[in-house]
């Protein structure tokens, strides 16, 4: 792989490289990238690997090769903390709960200390903490070099590092924020880049259409209502009642958002009934929002920060106003309502094009690479999204011995997965593998819904069984935290979605067991997947073998390398899907999956466990 990678960037070609887990691709491409020389840019799917590549992997493969080379670590804005709005915190005091004021101080005493801002340095504040959007700088709010922080902002300093190191570790999220949005990365990154490499490569498509297209939401709305008030109390204080003039914003944003009555809507707008709530609520925004405007343009003057509060009125009412009334074939546009938000989104149907022409712009040497992106060595799906060449891929399987080190179990006589009370059958049909590994197992769900549903049940059944296996569940912690305990508890049992099914290195005996409950076929309400399957059908594709089956595939494939993470693990895969058997396409998954050894009864995946236990009592 490693000699491949080289003769790619030798030649600034394009290698889309698949390799099973334990092939050793990290090393595999930081190698020949380091001795190759030039600047690199190695593009991450989660800031987790990011910083273990920084951390762990760089160091060691410099000081191997003897290479003399700088390295820099960049993170989006929101990963650094920004004096000029934590102080804003801090004198405002506008903070939601107690809990923020204790938060708020331990990331005042991190700033007397730290070197780099790096939020992910700060351990007692955690991730989900609603403090985090008040200290930390958007693009929308930054202030650039009218910030009197300016010199020694944290976002300033690590972009000036990425510029002069040799290699640079992004993430994808940032990295295609550079591409499409130029003043929110580096706009000397990309330019100067000999060799790009994407880890975690089958993460591109989605990420790629969050950022080629659009979306706006009413937090922005709220966000800009309260930077603007903020602002204008500070610089045009006499000016007039800025409470009063704000007030039509923030009450148009809470008025788009109830247009919803319901917790969670995913809809596309062709859904939308002519009668629908959405489309007043939204003319009363445009119309909120340009009241704004037309009293941010008399006093703008007065301040930088006011006319900057201007530019994003501008951008918002034009964002809105576009979402109204385009029409574009090319485009989706949908809605997505959480609890407390909502957003309006236009996602382009296909971004292999835009994505390709982005590419064409850099002669550099691109490596794609991941443990999944085929379906039985077929990469069609991954390459047609991102309009990349088939010729150019390849496939290293994993060197572990699955026959020997693991186990495929598919149970029998489980319902249709459609059908209720299919949680429950899935609880029932895992409950004595667990009793026999001991627990030191992933339940791994296809929504949160079951998820919850699958904890109760099983918190229930091992209480009435008397098996004292910690039940760790999804929601009721980071998922770091969960990840923490689970490692150290030992005989834990983990019921977790879409978040456990990748990025997740649980190496050992505290994972011998993942359960899958079904087979991960996105949803098929989703409104853009909806839009896509229809465009590939009016080509005369096939929706479901051509792109639904794939994409199942190698979400799959990524649950399924939770289980054998080194040479010496041991365990056991238990799909719960009977359409895994009973349907024709059944075959083309598992034949996609590594070769594990397969069985269909209980007793002898009972008996793998009983195996397992008494080869570790005689060594």
């Amino acid at each position: 792989m490693a000699l491949d990678i080289a003769a790619c960037i030798a030649a600034s070609g394009t290698l889309i490289a698949e390799a099973g887990t334990g092939t050793g691709k990290t090393f595999a491409y930081l190698a020949p990238a380091l001795i190759w020389g030039g600047k690199v840019v190695v593009s991450t799917g989660t800031k987790t690997l990011q910083d273990q590549l920084f951390r762990k992997d760089l160091p060691l493969l410099k000081k191997a090769i003897g290479a003399p080379l700088t390295t820099a670590l960049l993170k989006g804005r929101a990963n650094y903390v920004c004096h000029y709005h934590l102080e804003r915190a801090r004198s405002e005091g506008r903070l939601a709960s107690r809990q923020d004021v204790g938060h708020l101080r331990s990331i005042v005493r991190f700033m007397q200390s730290t070197q780099t801002g790096d939020r992910a340095e700060v351990v007692d504040v955690p991730e989900t903490a609603t403090i985090w959007s008040q200290v930390t700088s958007t693009r929308d709010n930054c202030k650039g070099i009218e910030c009197p922080n300016y010199r020694e902002c944290f976002v300033m300093q690590a972009r000036r590092q990425a510029q002069q190191a040799d290699v640079v570790v992004v993430n994808h999220h940032l990295f295609f924020a550079d591409l499409m949005l130029r003043e929110e990365g580096v706009t000397d990154l990309l330019p100067t880049a000999n060799t790009v490499i994407f880890d975690e490569a089958h993460q591109l498509p989605e990420i790629a259409s969050l950022f080629f297209g659009r979306t706006t939401s009413t937090s922005q709305l709220l966000e800009l209502a309260r930077d603007t008030l903020g602002e204008g109390l500070m610089h045009a204080r006499d000016a007039l009642a800025w409470p009063q003039a704000v007030a039509p914003v923030e009450r148009a944003a809470r008025d788009l958002r109830l247009a919803f009555p319901q917790d969670v809507v995913r809809l596309n707008a062709r859904q939308l009934p002519p009668s629908s709530a959405l489309f007043p609520a939204l003319d009363a925004a445009i119309a909120a929002m340009g009241e704004l405007e037309r009293v941010l343009a008399i006093h703008a003057e007065r301040a930088e920060a006011l006319e900057q509060c201007l530019r994003r009125t501008r951008d918002l009412i034009d964002r809105l106003s576009s979402w109204r009334d385009t029409h574009e074939p090319s485009t989706i546009r949908w809605v997505e309502a959480f609890s407390h938000s909502l957003q309006l989104h236009q996602t382009p149907l296909s971004i292999a094009e835009t994505f390709s022409r982005a590419r064409e712009t850099h002669q550099s040497a691109w490596i794609f690479t991941s443990a999944t992106l085929a379906v039985r060595d077929d990469f069609s799906l991954f390459c047609s999204q991102l309009g990349l060449d088939p010729a150019h891929a390849r496939t290293w399987p994993s060197p572990f011995d699955y026959q020997s080190q693991a186990l495929l179990y598919v149970p029998e006589a489980l319902p249709d997965p459609l059908s209720a009370g299919y949680t429950e059958a899935v609880v029932r049909a895992a409950l004595p593998v667990i009793r026999a590994s001991g627990g030191r197992a992933f339940l791994l769900c296809t929504t949160l819904r079951a998820v919850r549903l699958a904890a109760d049940v099983l918190r229930s059944a091992l209480k009435q069984e008397e098996l004292d296996f910690p039940l760790l569940a999804q929601g009721e912690g980071t998922r770091s935290d969960l990840l923490e305990r689970f490692r150290t508890l030992g005989n834990a049992v983990l019921v977790g979605s879409q978040s456990f099914w990748e990025g997740v290195d649980v190496r050992g005996q505290a994972l011998s067991l993942v359960i899958i409950d079904k087979l991960p076929f996105a949803p098929p309400d989703d409104p853009v997947l909806a839009a896509r399957l229809e465009a590939l059908a009016e080509m005369g594709g096939n929706p479901f073998m051509d792109y639904q089956l794939p994409s199942a595939v190698i979400a799959l494939k990524q649950g399924a390398g939770r289980l054998i993470r080194d040479e010496s693990d041991r365990g056991l895969l238990m799909i719960c899907d009977p359409r895994l058997i009973s349907k024709p396409y059944g075959r083309r998954i598992w034949q996609s999956l590594p070769p594990f050894r397969r069985t269909r009864r209980l007793d002898e995946a009972v008996g793998f466990f009983d195996t397992l236990a008494s080869e570790r009592e005689a060594t």
